[in-house]
């Protein structure tokens, strides 16, 4: 399996894949499909890239194809190609997470730089999602105690204070807040709690 970003094209009409291709695989893996099912087989969400999908396909709309792919937990961000594309089609497929709408005949340089931005905000977001992970995996490796300790360090509390609120001794304190700065791989409290902000944990009021 390549973990080179990957274009996948979903359309029924031939002389549309074939340009595509044409376009992109001088920049770019491409993957071209004419109907839903093989693409859905084919489907590899770890790979990164994205998906060109036309609105107007045979037995499943590109709006549903879309829904199956969030619910498949897909990441791969979709522009949708349409000949036949209405405002209200477009603020759907936006409002479904679609990354952009583009008209056929496209010009070249609209679909490659959408292709681009798309490739771009594919890389953001598994990069964001493996962040996340990262530092998930280190909270889960705190103790009850330590996550506490964790909470009252981002709130800016002192050792001595922490000590008042767990009714312990601030020697203990400094002992789970060195764990806690170890385990969570941080040398400031000022880093530790960008950590705790990127992940959604909140000071212990």
């Amino acid at each position: 399996m390549t973990d080179e970003p990957t274009v996948f094209v979903v359309d029924d009409d031939a002389s549309v894949l074939r340009a595509i291709s044409r376009l992109l695989r001088v920049h770019v893996l491409v993957e071209a499909y004419d109907s839903p099912e093989p693409f859905l087989d084919a489907l590899r969400p770890g790979v990164p890239g994205c998906v060109l999908l036309d609105l107007a396909l045979p037995g499943v709309s590109g709006l549903e194809l879309q829904a199956r792919l969030i619910d498949s937990g897909c990441l791969q961000p979709v522009v949708f190609l349409s000949g036949q594309g209405s405002v209200r089609t477009s603020v759907q497929a936006m409002r479904a997470g679609a990354l952009d709408f583009i008209e056929k005949p496209w010009e070249d340089d609209t679909l490659i730089n959408t292709v681009r931005r798309a490739l771009d905000r594919d890389r953001e977001t598994r990069t964001r999602r493996d962040t996340v992970d990262s530092i998930s995996r280190r909270v889960a490796s705190l103790t009850p105690r330590e996550s506490e300790v964790f909470r009252h360090v981002i709130a800016g509390r002192l050792n001595k204070q922490i000590a008042a609120k767990l009714g312990t001794a601030e020697k203990t304190i400094k002992v789970h807040r060195a764990r806690v700065m170890h385990k969570m791989s941080v040398r400031s409290v000022a880093e530790l709690t960008r950590v705790a902000e990127f992940i959604g944990i909140h000071p212990e009021p």
